[in-house]
Formats: C-alpha cells, structure tokens, sequence
C-alpha cells in the first residue's frame, strides 16, 4: 500500500515538477512508477524533438510528420523494452499531441500503462526513443519502485532506465 501512495503521488506530482523545469529542446522528462505488476510511465517531450517544429504545421509535408511521430509515440512495445524475463505487456498507451492555441513552446505528453507476469523479474525498461527520434539527446527519468525511488539521465549510449 505504501508503494501505491508514493507511485500516485509521484505521478500527481509530475505535471507541476514538469513545469517548474524550463523547456529544453531536445530533453525530454520521463516519471516511472511500478506498483506491483504495473509499471506506469509518463513523458514528455518537446514537440522539436518529434517534428523538427513546434508550431502547427504549414504544409502537408508537416502535418504527415506530426502523424507520423504520433503513430511511433503510440507503438508502446516498441518505444519500452522492460526486462524480457518479466513478461510484460502493454495495457495502454494514450499520446497527446499539441492544440497550438498560441505562441509558447510545444510539448507532447504521454503515458504508457505495462502489466508483468513476473513483476519479481524487472530489472529495468529500455527505450527506443533516441533511436526513433534523432533530436532527443537526453531523456530525465525520475522512477518509484518496492526498490526505492531514484533519478537518472537516459542518453543515447546509455538508453536503460535501471534499479
């Protein structure tokens, strides 16, 4: 139950921690709470690092790149790779992608929901974004977990998020 009280608090907490942070282009944030079975993961990125832009797009070229990037952020297998011997599947994947309502910086929120057969078994969750989106340098991962809580910075040669 304690874990479950820290996961939602971590998880409640991270849009106003994400505010506080300035926008910077190509960092992405990424808050991780495991509870159990349940490995919940919320990012959030610049919508420069997907598209290359952060404005509605002015062409039909642009737009197919904002769909484009929605489709990879909606691919949850593909993007997280937990520990294989945990046995882990996708729950939900829900991506939010900008209204442009006006001139401030543009950013792509997304949560991802994993269920593991053998929760005892997870080790760590691999990503794929640095190889799906070349603009992402840096990936700020905050996690809580029955191990603790713990911070760490995801690169593109060290793309593991571990405990």
């Amino acid at each position: 139950m304690k874990i479950r009280l820290l996961a939602i608090a971590l998880l409640l907490a991270t849009p106003l921690a994400q505010a506080q942070h300035k926008h910077v282009h190509g960092e992405g944030r990424l808050a991780v709470a495991i509870d159990r079975d349940t490995i919940t993961l919320d990012l959030e990125l610049p919508l420069d690092v997907a598209v290359g832009f952060e404005r509605a797009p002015k062409n039909e070229k642009e737009k197919a790149a904002l769909a484009a990037a929605e489709q990879t952020l909606n691919d949850a297998a593909a993007l997280w790779l937990p520990t294989p011997a945990a046995n882990c599947t996708v729950q939900f994947a829900e991506v939010g992608m900008p209204k442009f309502t006006g001139g401030e910086h543009a950013d792509v929120d997304a949560r991802y929901v994993f269920r593991c057969a053998n929760p005892a078994a997870l080790k760590g969750i691999e990503t794929t974004l640095f190889k799906q989106f070349k603009r992402l340098y840096r990936l700020e991962a905050q996690r809580v977990a029955p191990s603790g809580q713990g911070k760490q910075r995801l690169t593109p040669k060290a793309p593991v998020l571990g405990w």
